[in-house]
C-alpha cells in the first residue's frame, strides 16, 4: 500500500509537470519505475496505459481553458500514433538487459536536451501563420517512436519544436501536445499488448499512476498560464539526467573516483543551467515590460509638438483622424 501511495504521488507530480510544461510525464514516471527495478518494456507499457486516462483528462481540461489548436492536434496525432506503435513493437522485442541501457540513454539524452533548451530564452515573438502538415507529420512520427522506445519523449520532442517555430502561443502548444498524446498513448498500449501480452502491464502501478494523474490534470491546465516554463523545464531536465546517469554508469561499470567525479560534473551542469534559465527568464520579462511601455512613449511626443488631443487619442487605438490622413501624415501602427 505504501508503494502504491508513492506511485500515486509520482503520477500526481508528473502530471503537474506535464500539464504545465507540455512534457515529462512519461520521462518522470518511467525514470522512477526503472529505478525501482521494473523491466524497461513493462515500465513503458504501464506508463502509456496510465497515460490514456491522464491525457484524456488533460485534453478536456486544456480544451475548457482554450489551450487547444485542433488543426495541429489532428495533423500530429495520427503520425505520432504510427510512430508509437512501431516503437512499442521494437522495445517489446529487445531483451531486458539490452533495453535497460537503451532506455536510460534515451531518457538521459532527452533530459540533457531539456537542460539546454530551457537554459536559453524561449522564442515566442513570431506568433502568427500556420504550421504545415509536412512539418507536423514527420515531427509526430519521430516523437511517437521516441516516446514508446524511451518510456517518454512525446512532449520533449514535440513541444520544443513547436515552441521554436514561433507560430503558436506557448499555452496552445502545451495544450495541443497534451491532447494529441491521448492518441499516441493508445497506439503505444496496443503495440505493447501485442508484443508483451496482458502480463506486460503492471495493473496496480497503472492504477496508482492514473489516480495521481487524474487528480492533477485540471490543476495543471490552469497552472500552464502562470508557472514559468523556463525554470520548470531546467529543473525537471536535471532530475532526469542525474537519475538515468545512474543506470548508464552501472552499465559502463565505472568504479573508483570516476563515478563521484561524473556525478559532480552533471550536478554542476544542472546548477549552471538553472542559473542561465533564471537569467533568461528575467531578460524575457524585461523585454516584455519594455515592449508594453513602448506605445506610451511613442504617443507622448505627439502631444508635445502641438498635435490635437483627439489625434493623440486616435493614434493610441490605431485610428487616424481624417485631417491628418489627408495631409499624408504616416499612419501609426
Amino acid at each position: 500500500m505504501r508503494k502504491l501511495l508513492v506511485l500515486a504521488l509520482v503520477g500526481l507530480v508528473a502530471q503537474l509537470i506535464d500539464g504545465s510544461l507540455g512534457m515529462a510525464y512519461g520521462l518522470t514516471s518511467s525514470t522512477l519505475l526503472l529505478v525501482a527495478g521494473v523491466a524497461p518494456a513493462a515500465a513503458s507499457a504501464s506508463v502509456h496505459l496510465a497515460e490514456i486516462g491522464t491525457t484524456l483528462a488533460a485534453g478536456v481540461a486544456h480544451w475548457r481553458f482554450g489551450n487547444v489548436d485542433w488543426r495541429v492536434v489532428t495533423r500530429i496525432a495520427l503520425p505520432g500514433a504510427v510512430g508509437a506503435f512501431a516503437g512499442a513493437t521494437v522495445l517489446s522485442s529487445i531483451s531486458t538487459e539490452a533495453a535497460g541501457p537503451w532506455m536510460a540513454g534515451i531518457l538521459f539524452t532527452l533530459g540533457a536536451y531539456l537542460l539546454i533548451r530551457f537554459a536559453r530564452p524561449l522564442r515566442t515573438d513570431r506568433v502568427g501563420g500556420r504550421l504545415r502538415g509536412r512539418f507536423l507529420g514527420p515531427l509526430g512520427l519521430v516523437a511517437g517512436f521516441v516516446d514508446a522506445t524511451g518510456g517518454g519523449g512525446w512532449g520533449p520532442v514535440a513541444t520544443p519544436a513547436l515552441l521554436v517555430s514561433g507560430r503558436m502561443e506557448p499555452r496552445k502548444v502545451i495544450g495541443s501536445v497534451d491532447t494529441a498524446e491521448f492518441v499516441v498513448a493508445g497506439a503505444a498500449s496496443i503495440g505493447f499488448l501485442i508484443g508483451l501480452g496482458s502480463e506486460g502491464f503492471l495493473l496496480p502501478t497503472v492504477a496508482a499512476l492514473l489516480i495521481g494523474g487524474l487528480i492533477a490534470a485540471p490543476l495543471a491546465a490552469w497552472l500552464v498560464r502562470i508557472v514559468p516554463a523556463q525554470l520548470l523545464g531546467a529543473a525537471v531536465g536535471g532530475v532526469i539526467v542525474l537519475t538515468n546517469a545512474r543506470t548508464l554508469i552501472r552499465s559502463a561499470e565505472l568504479d573508483g573516483p570516476a563515478r563521484p567525479a561524473l556525478y559532480a560534473l552533471l550536478a554542476a551542469g544542472w546548477l549552471a543551467a538553472l542559473v542561465l534559465a533564471v537569467r533568461a527568464l528575467r531578460r524575457t520579462r524585461r523585454a516584455r515590460a519594455e515592449a508594453a511601455a513602448a506605445p506610451a512613449t511613442v504617443a507622448a511626443p505627439a502631444i508635445a509638438v502641438g498635435v490635437p488631443a483627439e489625434a493623440s487619442d486616435a493614434a493610441s487605438v490605431g485610428e487616424v483622424p481624417a485631417g491628418l490622413a489627408a495631409t499624408g501624415t504616416p499612419t501609426p501602427r
